[in-house]
């Protein structure tokens, strides 16, 4: 053979060999950019693009440049569904990463696990990954803490405040049910007496009734478990009332500018808990996840995402299922779902802006309730609550 067409052939097989090394590594992303829950699911979807950039200008992951497919659920729990099928048997995606909101989770849950994907979501209530009757989470993990949590971050501090009689307005939804069933199963740890309980529809637009019939149990504090406007409603409800106001507490799911802006003079002195991104300027230098919060809060603002949607608790939620997929396939050592899945269930200490994250076989999670910090409202603004 010629020795030409020897050259030829090796600078051929070598651009071929490069070429494949190249090919992306394929990530699908379900966000709800529109409906509902679009407040948290569109700025998620960016906060994902912000982050990939970051790791694609690192080198991508395994050497490979890793490519975001996403889709719009709508805020629907059949269009996300819908949309995961999309991802999985036509983009042929390694794994997922969302959805948004607990129901939209629950829809996706059972096609991604029986299809052995894996799948960091989202969403903020427990039921993905709670097991028992809400079925197995082998292939589902999760960013946001986990409703059991917040419970005992927000039952600790009512305790320590000597606040025991607590009356309870959650929402009718997943995400209000799931909220409902820790309180009651966590109250009598912390001493606390449950004196009365309501529902809500999280798309009603006046709980004054509700908020009424909890106010004449005397409480000493009101746990809110919702998410979106209807907790704002819930505050103005409270404070519109005459005589003395119990202190009113929202789920961890609520920090953030849009609470601020509906609930308005309304908002002044509510507590809840957050993510310390919330409280980015009064970390300590020590703080393990000063650094990374830091680094978040700066490529948001340089991104332009501050202008669009001021940060909120949820904010660094796609940017640590990115962060977790990272170090997963590193751990892993190769783009296989079986492999990546194992490594995510045995992460250790893993630093995100959400918390430090442990995750273990029983808890695809695996932040603890110092990942969390007790928040109030005061001059309108959230300041650490002590």
């Amino acid at each position: 053979m010629p020795r030409l067409v020897v050259l030829l052939l090796l600078v051929i097989l070598g651009l071929g060999s490069r070429a494949l090394a190249a090919d992306p590594i394929l990530i699908g992303g379900v966000f709800a950019e529109s409906g509902p829950a679009a407040e948290i699911g569109a700025a998620t979807r960016l906060v994902a693009e912000m982050a990939l950039a970051r790791i694609n200008e690192k080198g991508g992951i395994l050497g490979r440049p890793v490519k975001l497919i996403t889709y719009d659920t709508q805020s629907s729990p059949e269009v996300a569904l819908r949309m995961v099928r999309q991802l999985v048997e036509s983009d042929k995606v390694l794994a997922v990463i969302g959805p948004t909101s607990t129901g939209e989770g629950m829809a996706v849950k059972k096609y991604t696990e029986e299809h052995q994907v894996p799948t960091i979501m989202t969403v903020g209530g427990d039921a993905i990954v709670a097991g028992g009757k809400y079925g197995p989470f082998f292939w589902t993990f999760k960013v946001p803490q986990r409703t059991a949590i917040a419970v005992d971050k927000i039952f600790g501090h009512l305790k320590a405040k000597g606040l025991t009689k607590v009356a309870l307005l959650t929402a009718k939804d997943p995400f209000g049910q799931d909220g409902l069933a820790a309180l009651k199963a966590q109250a009598p740890k912390y001493g606390i007496e449950i004196v009365a309980e309501e529902n809500l529809d999280a798309k009603g637009a006046d709980f004054s009734a509700e908020a009424f019939k909890l106010v004449m149990a005397k409480p000493q504090a009101v746990v809110i478990w919702t998410i979106g406007p209807a907790a704002a409603i819930a505050a103005k409800n409270f404070a519109s009332l005459p005589g003395e106001k119990p202190v009113l507490v929202q789920s961890h799911g609520i920090a953030g500018p849009n609470f601020l802006k509906l609930a308005g003079d309304a908002a002044e002195g509510v507590i809840m808990p957050a993510t310390k991104l919330m409280i980015a300027g009064e970390l300590t230098a020590n703080d393990p996840q000063k650094p990374v919060i830091t680094r978040f809060v700066t490529d948001y603002e340089t991104a332009g995402l501050q202008a669009k949607f001021p940060m909120n608790t949820h904010s660094g939620y796609a940017s640590d299922a990115l962060l977790l997929l990272d170090d997963g396939l590193h751990k892993a050592g190769k783009a296989d779902r079986k492999a990546l899945r194992d490594a995510l269930e045995n992460l250790k200490n893993v630093v995100g802006v959400s918390g430090i994250f442990n995750v273990t076989p029983q808890d695809h999670n695996g932040l603890a309730t110092d990942s969390l910090v007790m928040v109030t409202v005061k001059g309108g603004k959230f300041v650490e609550e002590k």
